[in-house]
């Protein structure tokens, strides 16, 4: 019997997987910030930690796995993987690949081997690839580089939005109302004061309180949302030019927490599809429902010259975060 481990690192947590080559899952770990442009040393500490906690769960040795696949945040460029590959050989596994989390993400969500992934966790992300191989990534690396939105982006706008309302350059929003009372002020104007006064970082849970207010019809609120799927739908477009997938069949996997979680009204999913169905009408979008280190473990199964059929991927499926709660199978 052949064992396989799959690992998927973010911002927010890095989840590590184990499961035979029949599927059935042995053993998972979970820890914190995988993404080593956040943290290198927390990142490194995740990475150990969740191996280890899936190694011990399943009752092998490293030796015993055959193949493993790391889909880390953070992996874009040769500059990265200088830094990731003496972490990862640190972990003594024998056979090892590092890849952006993109793509752990596109091969959980899709049954092809090609397609298109959008994410939008704490930042923005879009890969593709196409049915010859060819791959291209647009964005990834931030505003500054022309990137929009994510948790960390829209945090700010939201409490841009509530600044220039309070002073008349926005309209009125009950953003304001539900932003003074998440971060403990009485009025925007302690709110400035105090931020002006003292350098104060924004979490990323500020986005989410687009959601609540779009669905009581707030204008900002709803503005934003479309905003942040005009931008994905410009990403995709331009990685289905770049790949020439105008006229292909394929799926378009949206991952990360604001589109799997957050977009339950459907806003962002809805002006996402409207620029990609301009760009390649038969692309379908699809919301991602297994866990992202789902993909990882079937990267490994691929390298490692398997073929991954409907009965592997369905044992797999259920190996879930929600199902197995990050414990032994």
């Amino acid at each position: 019997m052949k064992y396989f481990l799959g690992v998927d690192a973010g911002g927010s947590k890095t989840c590590a997987m184990i499961a035979d080559e029949q599927g059935k899952v042995m053993g998972a770990g979970k820890s914190g910030n995988g993404n080593h442009q956040l943290n290198r040393e927390q990142a490194a500490d995740s990475l150990h930690q969740a191996v280890s906690e899936a190694i011990t769960a399943s009752g092998l040795t490293r030796d015993q796995l055959d193949y493993s696949w790391f889909g880390l945040a953070g992996a874009d460029r040769e500059a990265d993987f200088r830094i990731l590959r003496p972490i990862i050989s640190s972990l003594g596994l024998p056979r090892t690949d590092i890849s952006c989390d993109t793509w752990n993400a596109l091969r959980s969500g899709t049954e092809k081997n090609y397609g298109l992934v959008l994410i939008c966790g704490s930042g923005v992300n879009c890969s593709g690839k196409n049915p010859a191989g060819a791959a291209y990534q647009c964005g990834g690396f931030g505003y500054r580089f022309g990137d929009f939105g994510g948790g960390y982006d829209l945090s700010m706008e939201v409490f841009r939005s509530v600044l220039r309302a309070d002073d008349g350059r926005e309209m009125e929003t009950v953003l304001s109302k539900r932003l003074t009372q998440l971060l403990g002020y009485t009025t925007v104007s302690e709110l400035r004061e105090d931020y002006l006064d003292h350098f104060r970082d924004l979490p990323p849970q500020i986005a989410e309180l687009l959601f609540q207010a779009a669905e009581e019809g707030d204008p900002v609120a709803t503005g934003l949302l479309v905003k942040q799927g005009d931008e994905l739908g410009l990403a995709a477009a331009s990685a289905i030019r770049r790949l020439a997938m105008e006229e292909d069949v394929f799926d378009i996997v949206l991952a990360g927490s604001l589109l799997t979680k957050g977009d339950r009204s459907g806003i962002i999913r809805r002006a996402i599809e409207r620029r990609v169905k301009l760009a390649a009408p038969n692309g379908t979008l699809r919301i991602l429902t297994r866990e992202p280190v789902v993909g990882s473990v079937i990267l490994a199964m691929e390298s490692s010259g398997m073929h991954v059929n409907q009965e592997v991927l369905d044992h797999l499926s259920e190996g879930k975060e929600g199902q197995l709660s990050w414990r032994k199978h």
